[in-house]
């Protein structure tokens, strides 16, 4: 399965973009996950290639940079995968960010 689609890649803001825009009211547009694993990436922003900037959900619950070649290289059993189901989202909406939140 191809990680990002173009169609969605050409609705994601580029890197950078949305600076003036606090975190909680950015929107993710795509989401990742591993099956058999506890790690799940949201992508905010996207160069157009391979960086993305997003809420990173794993050992820690973070905004970060992520590449998606390095995401389609992981396989621990089973490859990461684009939740076909998940809509763009506010990121304050995410239950991710929200026991982020909670946890603080």
């Amino acid at each position: 399965m191809e990680l990002l689609p173009k169609e969605i890649a050409a609705k994601i803001p580029k890197l950078y973009e949305t600076e003036s825009i606090t975190l909680p009211e950015k929107v993710a547009y795509a989401k990742f996950f591993h099956p058999a694993l506890n790690w799940t990436w949201y992508v905010v922003e996207y160069d157009g290639s391979d960086t993305c900037f997003g809420l990173v959900v794993g050992h820690e619950t973070e905004f970060s940079y992520f590449s998606l070649q390095e995401l389609s290289q992981i396989k621990v059993g089973l490859p990461i995968e684009r939740d076909l189901y998940f809509r763009p989202n506010q990121v304050r909406d995410l239950q991710a960010y929200k026991a982020k939140r909670a946890a603080a």
